[in-house]
């Protein structure tokens, strides 16, 4: 089931904070990664994602190096070949997300595809079905199918969070306030969109 959200419909400064919103939820999953395998720096990209977060909230005059943030996170990226571990898959999916984030703020709302908004989404999606799909398999299936990932209490979470966060950004203002309040909402379960729970 991939969820097909009108992304045309928000402004760009509604496209960035869901973006940001959504990856609340995935940056856990790359700090899991990140301690069990001794690669990469969360810090990084926890910092990388508040510097947006203080963007969005135009009080703040704060200038971002797109560039410059690109080449760091670029470091920070694990190739799954090099790891053994389930985590690699959503640490990548972190990673792949906070670059498409970035690429929209640079864009400057000249993606008239919204093709990066529209891959934080798929991305987001992704590291769920995938885990899905091994516990799936952990509890015994032989086979699964799509219907049973989508059927799935994690899926339907997922799609409903992506949902809610959309209807509540498109009527949002463009401030301090808005963001909060989009990051209280896919937080409020204290976990991330695998289910992990967020130290």
């Amino acid at each position: 089931m991939s969820i097909n959200l009108p992304f045309e419909k928000l402004s760009h400064w509604q496209q960035i904070a869901f973006s940001s919103a959504l990856l609340e939820r995935m940056l856990p999953n790359y700090q899991m990664f990140s301690e069990s395998s001794q690669f990469g720096e969360y810090a990084l990209l926890r910092n990388q994602l508040d510097l947006v977060w203080q963007w969005l909230d135009k009080n703040n005059k704060i200038k971002i190096n797109i560039n410059a943030q690109l080449n760091k996170l670029e470091e920070q990226t694990p190739d799954p070949q090099a790891f053994d571990s389930f985590g690699v898959f959503p640490a990548l999916d972190a990673c792949m997300a906070m670059m498409s984030l970035l690429q929209i703020m640079q864009s400057n709302d000249k993606d008239k595809d919204h093709d990066d908004i529209e891959s934080v989404s798929r991305l987001s999606r992704n590291s769920v079905n995938y885990y899905v799909e091994l516990l799936l398999i952990d509890e015994g299936a032989t086979e699964v199918q799509a219907s049973d990932i989508n059927a799935h209490p994690l899926s339907i979470w997922e799609s409903e969070t992506q949902n809610e966060l959309f209807d509540f950004l498109k009527f949002a203002a463009e401030n301090k306030r808005s963001c909060q309040l989009a990051k209280e909402m896919v937080l409020s379960e204290g976990l991330s969109n695998l289910g992990i729970e967020i130290e």
